[in-house]
């Protein structure tokens, strides 16, 4: 399933140094507060979205945000000024950069070289919301529902959602040099909750990127992810409850590799390792997982969720390998920690928006594929769990451990595949898990682009991936 990207011209483009206040006097201003600083700048931000909610055959939700704002930033050493507003105006900013002086102090600080520029842009000025009228997104949903109960008569509620936003930045560094970035997204959700024999389960499936939204509502596109949603809810319909005990475990392809964004994608931020509260803390250059295991974060991949042609503090997105055939190579860096721990940037410093300070964030963390084949990695098992899909889990930064929940799981013996089961959750620890890796499968796959994540009070889009992987001896949270 694919939605092509839409090159629709934005209805208007977000310059604040046209409308709204003067570039020389914002770069004099934003000068005057980094004065003694190690680092900082002007980010400006522009935010529109909307959402349709559509539960059983009736519109529980329509909403339409816009907002915008900056956030000025003053560094130096390991501590940080911070203001921001809703309001882009000289006085504004005068206001914020008294306030984000304080950070630098007497300074004495060298102002940290500029990001490299970068000519790239992954991304067309355009508006996904604007595609499609209301009326025709109203439809759309309506028809998602009439759909999905025409399938299966054990249907007993429905619930479709769209929704689209589009983010525009400009960052102004106090070199005088200007980064801008214009993010799309657009994404679609169906869950449905089926009934039989008084017993009642639910399924859900959906899915996006930084695409046009006309693709999502597409008959075509929508239909398969209707299809998958129904097809979950009906598995763990005759779901048995899940075993307790430590058994091997077999990840599919794809969203499993949720597991290993929060387990070990966390653990190999910069601000963690500086601070040596990872459980990968002092561990560069060792070998921390199997061999064969290389994991990569990744923020240029086309269309994605976590793609970005630039990160929140001007550096171009990158490609960068964090693991490699088992050995640990390279952390994600904002420019702070970067500079603190004598290392470049990667093009990780992100922010839920203009209110909020950079830091070192996931874009699309994923695990390269191996040689084995999926089948025989589920057949090699002699009594374990195929884990397919994950709902939420938790995890401990500085030891690593986790505990995730299985939205579709069966249950293997001597090889075969057997009943559904329910309840199952997957205990462990990050470094404990990677270096249990005992097969990983040739069907490398990226999730289908609906990951958020957080961190500090912080929500950013991220993609992850991965391939089946067959880990040993995880510990099963069910029944006894």
């Amino acid at each position: 399933m694919s939605a092509a990207v839409q090159t629709q011209v934005a209805d208007d483009v977000f310059n604040p140094f046209e409308t709204m206040i003067d570039q020389d006097r914002a770069l004099s201003i934003l000068r005057e507060a980094v004065s003694g600083a190690d680092d900082g700048e002007l980010f400006l931000e522009r935010r529109r979205s909307e959402s349709l909610v559509l539960d059983d055959a009736r519109i529980r939700s329509a909403a339409y945000d816009a907002g915008e704002g900056f956030g000025l930033r003053a560094v130096r050493d390991d501590v940080a000024g911070y203001a921001h507003s809703t309001q882009i105006t000289e006085s504004a900013l005068q206001r914020a950069a008294q306030t984000a002086r304080l950070a630098v102090g007497a300074g004495g600080g060298t102002l940290a070289e500029p990001p490299v520029g970068t000519n790239r842009h992954l991304y067309g000025a355009f508006n996904p919301i604007t595609e499609a009228s209301f009326a025709a997104k109203i439809d759309t949903l309506r028809d998602i529902d009439a759909f999905v109960r025409a399938l299966d008569a054990r249907v007993v509620q429905v619930t479709a959602s769209l929704a689209a936003s589009v983010q525009e930045i400009v960052i102004l560094r106090p070199e005088g040099g200007i980064a801008t970035d214009t993010r799309p997204m657009a994404r679609i959700s169906i869950a449905v909750i089926v009934e039989k024999d008084g017993r009642r389960e639910s399924g859900h499936y959906g899915g996006g990127g930084r695409i046009g939204l006309t693709g999502l509502m597409a008959a075509d596109h929508w239909q398969p992810v209707a299809r998958e949603a129904l097809r979950v809810a009906l598995v763990n319909l005759d779901a048995r409850p899940a075993p307790a005990g430590s058994l091997d475990v077999v990840l599919g392809p794809g969203w499993p590799g949720i597991l290993l964004h929060e387990a070990i994608g966390h653990g190999l931020e910069g601000d963690f390792n500086r601070k040596k509260t990872s459980a990968f803390a002092g561990l560069m250059g060792q070998q921390v997982a199997s061999r064969g295991v290389t994991v990569l974060d990744d923020g240029t991949i086309p269309d994605r969720r976590g793609s970005i042609t630039i990160d929140d503090e001007g550096t171009p997105s990158g490609k960068n390998t964090l693991i490699e055939d088992g050995i640990l190579v390279g952390y994600m860096q904002d420019r702070q920690n970067a500079r603190l721990m004598g290392v470049k940037a990667t093009g990780n410093g992100r922010r839920e928006s203009y209110a909020h300070a950079p830091m070192p964030r996931m874009t699309n963390t994923y695990m390269l594929g191996g040689t084995d084949d999926p089948g025989d990695l589920v057949a090699s098992m002699k009594d374990g769990i195929w884990a397919v899909g994950f709902g939420g889990g938790q995890v401990d930064i500085t030891s690593g451990k986790f505990v995730f929940s299985c939205t579709e799981a069966y249950r293997v013996r001597d090889g075969k595949v057997g009943e559904p089961v329910t309840g199952a959750t997957l205990i462990g620890d990050g470094p404990t898990a990677l270096r249990n890796v005992r097969g990983i499968g040739n069907d490398m796959a990226m999730d289908p682009g609906i990951g958020n994540c957080g961190k500090a009070g912080q929500w950013v889009p991220v993609g992850v991936g991965q391939p089946s992987l067959l880990i040993g001896g995880l510990t099963i949270g069910g029944v006894a």
